[in-house]
């Protein structure tokens, strides 16, 4: 499994736009997107910490090589 890079809450939500996410609402600084019943909160700052990037793939049910080849697209 590849490392997690350094990304952003933008970067983060345009590649899981890539994935067929769909933003939701937003509500301060948290953006929840789903993709029919996956659903993730996404914090959108400027440095998304690799344990809270970690986690909200898992939550929303994304491989790590899925979400790097989304962010490189």
């Amino acid at each position: 499994m590849p490392k997690l890079p350094v990304v952003s809450g933008s970067e983060v939500i345009r590649a899981l736009q890539r994935l067929g996410f769909i933003v939701i609402r937003q509500r301060g600084s948290h953006v929840i997107l789903r993709r029919g019943s996956q659903g993730c909160v996404v914090p959108d700052h400027r440095e998304v910490k690799t344990g809270t990037l970690a986690g909200l793939l898992k939550q929303a049910g994304v491989s790590v090589d899925e979400f790097i080849r989304a962010l490189n697209a």
